[in-house]
């Protein structure tokens, strides 16, 4: 198959609702209510019951078409049911699914390619290992990795982080929402401020310096706390916590620090990573180097589930079985992401993601000049962060959820982040079109008007 231009990609008529929730959809939501988990939970903020999705569109079961302005949280960079993806895809799955870890061609193809694409410092230096469906798979791998190779058990995370709900991912998540009930989790995990300039009423300059002194204060400070560190681990930039992208010098020391100290830098890419900030990793942004780095969501292509952790070699001293899952082996997911990588590098994805990034977070700059309630604008490529403040200078959730409310009911889908759900997240499939951004900035601009001006 050629390779689709993303301007064919997405249906015609996005946007294009009735009133929302319609028939058919109010019946679905309803029988969910009735027999699925008590633990759903997008529903409740996005009553979105989706039939079908082509590129940065999705339609519902009713008719109504949206621009798709979160892509399934990061996983749908080459878009809804990319048809050059889904084309290996379907080969693939009438021949073989599953294959454990046995060597598949479409295994070793897939960590060839990531090779191809690793961040200086890795490419042609590291091994891949497959964690299993999640990106909390992915991060249990990184803590096991990072304890066997230094018989530590401490771990250094940060605040704000989020890094998955299994149980050692969620130990280095910082949300103590998603913890509580759960606890005791791994001991011997200490957060440390992640620098956020804004709500920590610093400069960036002195954000950074206090974040560093605290991390180095753990590791070295004789009554740091922390006994035996194991590593530390941390977003590039971080996603739930509200798209925080640190100012400069914070990775760097990180780097140093933990290679002062003798521990392994676990970068966290599950969000930010494969093109989602314009560059195929977002450390690429900051010129630094992990000692490992883990990967998910978008890894399976368009929506298989994939995870898993590339490595320096010099890590590598697990023995056979020391690490092991039995969904390590989804062929079709791995070929899937061999395809997803071979359409961002043909359509020259990651240059659109920064050039329309740019574009769209100019536009909320302007929106920015004619209302006080925009308190900062930020991120990288089409991983982008509006902030939200009330008139009394406090976080503003309540503005945030009337605009995904209205954004819902005109046609455009936005998710939220962040502490107190003042974030909207702009995380877009990349593929999104520069006539697409500007009719759903257009939408959340009216929005905005009414509801947070």
């Amino acid at each position: 198959m050629d390779v689709p231009p993303i301007e064919t990609l997405h249906f015609e008529d996005a946007p294009s609702v009735d009133a929302v929730p319609g028939p058919r959809s109010r019946e679905l939501l309803e029988k969910q209510r009735r027999i699925d988990s008590s633990v759903v939970a997008y529903p409740e903020d996005i009553p979105l019951v989706p039939a079908a999705g082509k590129g940065a569109t999705v339609r519902d079961v009713d008719g109504n078409t949206y621009i798709d302005l979160f892509g399934g949280i990061s996983v749908l960079n080459v878009g809804h049911s990319n048809p050059y993806v889904l084309e290996a895809a379907h080969e693939q799955a009438d021949k073989l699914v599953h294959s454990i870890d046995f060597p598949t061609e479409a295994r070793l193809d897939l960590i060839e390619r990531l090779n191809d694409i690793a961040p200086p410092g890795l490419k042609d230096e590291n091994r891949f290992v497959f964690g299993g469906p999640t990106g909390s798979d992915a991060n249990e791998a990184a803590i096991k990795l990072a304890k066997y190779n230094t018989d530590g058990d401490g771990l250094i995370a940060f605040r704000g982080a989020y890094h998955g709900t299994s149980s050692g991912a969620m130990s280095v998540t910082g949300s103590k929402k998603f913890k509580s009930h759960y606890t005791p989790l791994l001991s011997d995990v200490v957060h440390a401020p992640y620098p956020h300039p804004l709500r920590q009423d610093r400069s960036p300059e002195k954000a950074v310096d206090h974040a560093l002194s605290e991390v180095q204060a753990i590791l070295e400070d004789p009554y740091g706390g922390l006994a035996n560190p194991a590593g530390i681990i941390v977003e590039p930039i971080q996603g739930e916590g509200g798209v925080i992208t640190p100012p400069e010098g914070f990775l760097t020391g990180l780097r140093d620090l933990a290679t002062d100290n003798d521990v392994p830098l676990i970068f966290d890419e599950i969000q930010s990573g494969f093109g989602r900030t314009g560059e195929w990793w977002a450390n690429e942004w900051y010129d630094v180097t992990p000692d490992a780095m883990t990967t998910a969501k978008a890894l399976g292509g368009v929506g298989f589930p994939l995870s898993g952790m590339m490595y320096h070699e010099d890590l590598d001293t697990w023995g056979s079985g020391d690490h092991a899952g039995t969904y390590r082996g989804h062929v079709v997911a791995m070929r899937a992401g061999i395809r997803a990588i071979e359409y961002i590098q043909a359509t020259d994805l990651l240059a659109h993601a920064r050039e329309l990034g740019e574009d769209i977070r100019a536009r909320f700059y302007e929106m920015s000049e004619t209302t006080e309630s925009i308190a900062e604008v930020r991120g990288k490529g089409l991983f982008i962060g509006v902030e939200f403040y009330d008139e009394e200078g406090t976080p503003d959730g309540d503005a945030v959820d009337a605009i995904q409310e209205y954004c819902f009911e005109h046609g455009v889908l936005v998710w939220k982040a962040g502490r107190h759900d003042n974030i909207i997240r702009i995380i877009p499939p990349l593929v999104l079109t520069q006539e697409l951004a500007e009719t759903a900035l257009d939408i959340i601009a009216d929005a905005i008007d009414e509801h947070a001006a």
